[in-house]
Formats: structure tokens, sequence, C-alpha cells
């Protein structure tokens, strides 16, 4: 059984900055971040065994004990930034550069005359904090929300897109809204980032040449299930998992080629344990595979 690496997966830099300076010995237990700073658990519990504190969300701010915050890397509105600096904590800003982006180019582009419209999951952190400071705004996830575009009335329209989108997916729906009869003028910034598109990319690649694919990230992470949908779009099986405690044996029974990727949340050294595993699972199960050949 032949096991590869995916070419580009794991930590983007945006998330590599949110965690070091969240682990910085500057905070010591003197730190609060506010909501999960990437999505992934062993980074979460790393966080408490450094002495960090985490809650939910802005809407904790009464649970909050120590004297500085810190926004996570899947930024955040002004006015919950401002929010907190009005409660008298120091606030320290993890947001990746990227997320930021979108948050200024949307704004430009409503400075235009544009009617504001994300593509992404409206319950996310990163669409939350995206859409925070705007008066207005429409999120759009799939065919079945063009009806709110309809609804509001707006004929000109600004898209952009949650970072952590699927490349496929908003092109497809941002050719579509132009197309509406009720809509007139769209201008369209792709703000999918690079690292997630990078690493859409290579999944693709690979499970060209697989027939199983193993996808490490938090069960919570988007860009971590964009993955997945990349691999069953394809036909290729696709487990996600969180560590190498959840891979199951029998998943690997039968196969010639197992592919592995991540999602831009996922330490290293996840990685490698996962990968440490799987290489000992693939032992296991060719050694029961000759074992059944030699008694038949």
């Amino acid at each position: 059984m032949k096991v590869s690496l995916a070419s580009a997966m794991g930590t983007c830099f945006g998330v590599q900055d949110a965690i070091n300076l969240a682990m910085s010995p500057e905070f010591s237990s003197d730190l609060t971040i506010v909501g999960q700073l990437v999505h992934n658990p062993q980074v979460s519990e790393s966080l408490k065994q450094n002495g960090v504190s985490l809650v939910p969300g802005i809407e904790d701010i009464e649970k909050i004990k120590t004297r500085k915050v810190m926004i996570t890397a899947h930024g955040a509105a002004e006015q919950t930034k401002q929010q907190l600096h009005d409660a008298g904590f120091i606030v320290y800003d993890a947001s990746c550069p990227l997320v930021m982006r979108v948050h200024k180019t949307i704004k430009s582009l409503v400075t235009k005359g544009y009617f504001p419209v994300v593509i992404g999951q409206k319950d996310h952190v990163e669409v939350k904090g995206i859409v925070g400071d705007l008066d207005d705004y429409l999120v759009i996830n799939s065919e079945d929300d063009f009806s709110k575009i309809k609804d509001s009335g707006n004929r000109k329209l600004g898209i952009v897109t949650q970072t952590t989108q699927q490349t496929d997916k908003v092109e497809d729906l941002v050719e579509k809204i132009r197309a509406l009869d009720y809509v007139d003028d769209v201008a369209f910034v792709n703000t999918i980032c690079q690292p997630t598109r990078d690493r859409q990319v290579a999944v693709h690649e690979l499970a060209d040449q697989v027939d199983l694919m193993i996808v490490i990230g938090g069960f919570n992470s988007s860009n971590t299930k964009k993955l997945v949908h990349v691999c069953t779009e394809k036909g290729v099986e696709a487990h996600h998992i969180e560590s190498f405690h959840q891979l199951n044996q029998e998943w690997f029974i039968g196969r010639q080629h197992v592919g592995i990727t991540a999602g831009t949340s996922t330490p290293e050294d996840v990685i490698n344990e996962v990968h440490s595993e799987i290489l000992s699972i693939a032992k296991r199960v060719e050694g029961l595979e000759k074992e059944v050949l030699h008694s038949q």
C-alpha cells in the first residue's frame, strides 16, 4: 500500500502567526482569546495548557478575567474590537492579513456604490466579522439564497468571498448571479486566500492518484470540509479526522494508494502523528492480506 502526502497542506502563515503570538511568554496567564483562535482542537488544548483562557465570543465579555484579550485569526468587526477597548481591555489582534483584506475590499465596494454580498457561511465567525461593520448586506451560500437578492431589490452587487470557500463553487455562483434578470451590475473580487487555493489544488491532484483520502483538521474547520468535498466530488472516499486516534483500520483494507491532506489550521505535529499511524496500519493490513492469500 502506497501512502502519499498532498504537496500543499497544513497550517498557513496566518494561522501559524496567530498561534505564535498567543503562545508568547509575554502573556503568561494574562490572556483571554475571544473565540477559537484557530479551528483545531489540539491548538486549543495547547493554549489552555499554556495558561491562556478562552471564551466563545464577544457576548461572553463578562466572563473575561484577564487584562489582555486577543482577536482570533478569523478576524472581527471593528465595532467588536472597539467594544473590548471600551471595556478596558488591552486588545491584541491575531487576525489573518488575508481575512482583513476581505474586510477592506467589501468596504471599498460599498464606497463605490455596490450593495455588499458575501459568498460564505452566515454563521461562521469569519463571515460575522466581515459583515459586522456593514449597515446592510447579504450572505449567499448556494442558489437557494438567490431569492434574498431579488427580495432586497438591489441590482448593483459587490461580491466578496469567505477566504476558505471552494473555488469552483464560488465561480459558478458568481456566473449565475451575473445572469439573473434582476441584477444589472456585479463587481466581484475573489477573496479566497491563496493557501486555501493551494490546498484545494493539491488535494484535487492527489485525488486523481489515490483510492482513499484521509483529511486532517478540526471538525468545525471550513477549509478542511472543503477538502473533503473536493474528494467526494471526484468520487474518492474521504474520511475527515481530527487526530490519529480516529483512524479505523478497516478503511485501509484492500486499498492500493492512500492520500493524506490537512486543513490550514492543522499543525505539522498532528499531521506527522497521523502519517506515522497510517504507515503502521498499512503494514498490519498488508500482513493480514498476505495471511489470507497463504490460507487460500
